[in-house]
C-alpha cells in the first residue's frame, strides 16, 4: 500500500547525465497526491491511496549544478543540512571525476540509517557511489558501455558484483539501473513493490509507458564475454 508522505533526494552531481535524473525523479513522481489529485479528481478513492511526495535537490552547496544537458539546476538543500529523506536517487556522472565534498560521508550516514528504504542509482550513478564502499558484494547494475571499458582497462572496482545481464536489480536497501532509460524502469519497479496497484496502473496510463522487466536484457551483448 502507498505510504502517506515519501520524501526524496535527488543528489545533483556535476554533469550528470539529464535523463537519468529527469525520467526517475519524474515517473516516481507521475505515482503522487499532487499528480493524481489534479488527474483523477473524479476517483476519490484512487486518490486517498496516492502517496504525498516531498522533493529535495541536494549538493555540495547551493550553486547551480549543470547537467549533460539543459539548463542548470539549483540546489534545495546541502549534504550538511538536507533533511531525513526515505528515497535518494543518484543519477550518473563522471565515474572518474572525485565526488563532490561531503558526497560520500552523506551516502554512508543515510544508507547506515534503519529508516531509509532504498538508494536508487541510475547508469553510472552506482560507480560514483561505490567510492563509498556500500555495494562491496552485493550484486549491483551500472551503464554496460562504461563497464565493459573500466573492464578492459582493468579500472572496474572488483569489490563490486557488478551485473551485465540485466536492466535493474534490487539487492536490499540497493536499488540500481543500467543505462540511463532503464532509470525509469527502476522507479516504475520501486512503485510497484511500495504503491497500491491501482496508482501503479494511473502512472503508467499517464505516462503512456509500458516498464520493461529486469531481463531480457536487449542490451546484455555489450557485456558479453567481458570479466566483471
Amino acid at each position: 500500500m502507498s505510504p502517506q508522505e515519501l520524501s526524496v533526494g535527488l543528489i545533483l552531481l556535476p554533469e550528470h547525465q539529464w535523463l537519468d535524473a529527469a525520467g526517475c525523479t519524474d515517473y516516481l513522481f507521475n505515482h503522487s497526491y499532487a499528480i493524481l489529485s489534479q488527474l483523477y479528481a473524479s476517483n476519490p478513492s484512487l486518490v486517498a491511496k496516492a502517496p504525498r511526495m516531498k522533493f529535495h535537490y541536494i549538493s555540495s552547496d547551493l550553486s547551480p549544478i549543470n547537467a549533460s544537458s539543459g539548463a542548470p539546476q539549483t540546489p534545495s538543500c546541502t549534504f550538511d543540512g538536507c533533511p531525513f529523506v526515505d528515497i535518494i536517487i543518484v543519477p550518473g556522472a563522471d565515474p572518474l571525476a572525485e565526488p563532490p565534498k561531503g558526497f560520500i560521508e552523506f551516502i554512508q550516514t543515510r544508507y547506515a540509517d534503519p529508516k531509509f528504504k532504498a538508494l536508487l542509482m541510475v547508469c553510472t550513478g552506482s560507480m560514483v557511489v561505490a567510492r563509498a564502499g556500500i555495494l562491496d558484494g552485493h550484486q549491483v547494475c551500472s551503464n554496460k558501455f562504461v563497464l565493459k571499458m573500466f573492464a578492459t582497462s582493468g579500472a572496474l572496482d572488483k569489490k563490486v558484483k557488478w551485473v551485465g545481464d540485466r536492466r535493474w536489480i534490487v539487492d536490499g536497501k540497493l536499488w540500481s539501473a543500467a543505462g540511463v532509460t532503464s532509470g525509469i524502469d527502476l522507479a516504475a519497479e520501486f512503485a510497484r513493490v511500495h504503491f497500491d496497484p491501482e496508482i501503479v496502473q494511473a502512472a503508467k496510463d499517464i505516462s503512456e509507458y509500458k516498464p520493461n522487466p529486469a531481463q531480457p536484457d536487449h542490451f546484455a551483448y555489450l557485456t558479453e564475454g567481458v570479466e566483471l
